[in-house]
């Protein structure tokens, strides 16, 4: 089993993605897609005249502030431009690909965070009518029941929190929720950079390989929302995923050339 994660650059190379798909499917590889959607959302946001707005958690992570008003243009632009454009261009490559969001059948599944702890200034601030989660839980067996249909799952968030309300949870630690219930072969992280960065954006300072029992201590060189990948990761290898990569969603056979040893290799 491999799972891709796709990020929501502007500068992914769309359809070289969707090539590599069709080419692994054709030698017989199991496939699940996560997708994510951050810029686009930020873009309609503004349009619709409702801002984003980044909060900082006591811990030193971003995160999407998300009142109701925020969530319901989350679902409009991941469950549905996104995840249907996804859906769509597989479908017209010859791929049955069938679209849900973790809410649907609760594919993922955690607690709401109705209370958020952040910095601002320097102050502790307490954060009320959030609707954020972290997937704690994944239906593996309607993903199965999927995939032994012959279907490939294209995935997205928001999540379904324990009482099915929507919450919005992070792409990429629920990508590694996913990998960790198939205990897949390899996650496939794919962003606009070519992997985890030393320096921060000196392209040039790629890491290629972290030990998976280390992948914790490399957070020190995780900028903005690599943060978040690196957490998603060293919980994916530590659940049992064999290996993690880091890839450039930009060039040609992204996944192709990740699996051969390209981006950041954690195993």
């Amino acid at each position: 089993m491999l799972v891709i994660k796709v990020g929501g650059g502007k500068e992914l190379n769309i359809d070289a993605i969707v090539s590599d798909i069709v080419a692994l499917r054709k030698d017989g590889r199991d496939l699940i897609l996560v997708h994510g959607g951050a810029e686009t959302t930020n873009d309609v946001a503004e349009a619709l005249g409702h801002p984003p707005q980044f909060v900082t958690s006591e811990s030193g992570f971003e995160s999407r502030r998300t009142d109701r008003r925020t969530l319901e243009i989350f679902e409009m632009v991941y469950c549905g431009q996104l995840n249907k454009m996804w859906v769509e261009k597989l479908q017209r490559a010859g791929v049955n690909a069938v679209g849900l969001s973790g809410l649907d059948g609760r594919v993922f599944e955690g607690k709401r965070k109705d209370r958020l702890r952040v910095r601002v200034n320097g102050r502790r601030l307490v954060l009320r009518d959030d609707w954020t989660g972290t997937v704690e839980k994944v239906n593996v067996d309607l993903l199965r029941l999927l995939l032994g249909a012959g279907y490939l799952p294209v995935l997205t968030p928001p999540g379904a929190s324990d009482i099915g309300e929507a919450i919005n949870v992070d792409g990429d630690r629920a990508a590694a929720m996913v990998a960790a219930a198939f205990e897949a072969e390899a996650l496939v992280i794919l962003s606009d950079v070519p992997g985890l960065l030393r320096e921060f954006p000196d392209e040039s300072s790629l890491i290629r390989e972290i030990p998976r029992a280390q992948a914790d201590s490399f957070m020190q060189f995780a900028k903005g929302r690599m943060k978040k990948k690196v957490m998603g990761a060293a919980e994916a290898v530590a659940a049992g995923v064999q290996r993690v990569i880091f890839a450039d969603g930009r060039v040609e056979d992204p996944i192709r050339r990740a699996l051969e040893g390209h981006g950041t290799q954690i195993a």
